[in-house]
């Protein structure tokens, strides 16, 4: 017999769509028929399945444990043994962290212990899940950055916060500026718009001045802070949020970021002279509006990051002030 408590996370659902994850690879029938013999019980009484569950529900399940391993799978929890990524803010429902450069935000084919691998170690380490809740609901990072991006990245710790969080950043509610060194002199603030086109198997994206089909609308907003002669020091402001959005941008108007290999064109080279393998490209503030919910404790606030050391090298060896 297995015995599960519903918490906050899966409050609020029906019983049957509680019991199809917690039992994801059951065949469509068996569920319904061990609601009907009573091998599952809700609170101790037979159930139907359209009941919606409330926190504290008792859920018991008369099955033996080969058919319950059978049917629940496997929570498969990878070791984060990367970098340790700084906790920048925590609440009862909200991780923000500093990504390194060179980690990617979900886990991909590299292997490299991921950001999203990372939430879930964490929240394991500090007691704030188990690997059992982790059967019915899986914390997980809401915005991404691209992998050599450093910088602040979100994930939302109960099931409230991953959907307000995700709910604010869709709707634009959270500003999201960076900090980066461009190639080039950016001499006023810009407000730019064009349509990025991704190439699936390059991963790699171009950005048109009119848009087709299947292209995306992206907007960027960039404000020069100082220039050394060589260099801009831009604060860019990201507005839609899209696949390399800022690098691509950024290239397409004239302005590479120093240390990207990929849409750096003719500075490529001199990234190596740098010392750079990856771009100086930091996501460097969070800033919210007016929230309630999950998001109550964010309300108005301003999440900041610094950039890290390679990047403040590169600022003090080129006389940048900032």
């Amino acid at each position: 017999m297995k015995e599960f408590s519903i918490g906050e996370n899966e409050a609020g659902q029906r019983f049957n769509k509680y019991l199809a994850k917690l039992l994801p690879q059951a065949p469509p029938g068996f569920v319904y028929k061990m609601l009907r013999k009573k091998n599952i019980t809700l609170n101790g009484a037979k159930a139907s399945g359209s009941e919606l569950t409330k926190p504290g529900d008792k859920v018991k399940l008369f099955l033996s444990d080969e058919t319950f391993g059978k049917f629940a799978g496997e929570v498969k929890i990878k070791p984060y043994s990367g970098m340790t990524p700084a906790v920048v803010y925590e609440d009862r429902n909200v991780l923000i962290m500093d990504k390194p450069a060179g980690v990617p935000s979900q886990p991909d084919i590299s292997g490299v212990p991921s950001m999203a691998e990372f939430v879930t170690g964490y929240l394991l380490e500090t007691g704030v899940i188990t690997e059992n809740s982790l059967l019915t609901f899986h914390p997980a990072v809401v915005n991404r950055l691209d992998r050599n991006t450093s910088g602040l990245i979100a994930a939302g710790k109960t099931l409230a916060g991953l959907q307000e969080l995700s709910e604010a950043i869709r709707e634009r509610r959270v500003r999201k500026f960076y900090m980066c060194l461009v190639y080039g002199h950016v001499t006023e603030e810009k407000y730019i718009k064009g349509y990025l086109h991704k190439d699936e198997k390059r991963n790699i994206v171009t950005v048109k001045p009119v848009g087709d089909e299947d292209d995306r609308l992206i907007e960027t907003r960039y404000q020069p802070l100082e220039y050394n002669g060589m260099c801009t020091l831009l604060r860019v402001e990201l507005i839609t949020g899209r696949s390399h959005q800022i690098r691509a941008h950024l290239a397409s108007a004239g302005y590479p970021v120093l240390g990207d290999a990929k849409y750096g064109g003719r500075y490529k080279n001199m990234n190596t002279s740098l010392g750079l393998d990856f771009q100086l490209l930091h996501s460097a503030e969070m800033i919210f509006g007016e929230e309630k919910g999950a998001l109550a404790s964010l309300s108005g606030k301003t999440i900041t990051s610094e950039p890290p050391a390679v990047f403040r090298r590169i600022l003090d060896t080129y006389m940048f002030r900032t």
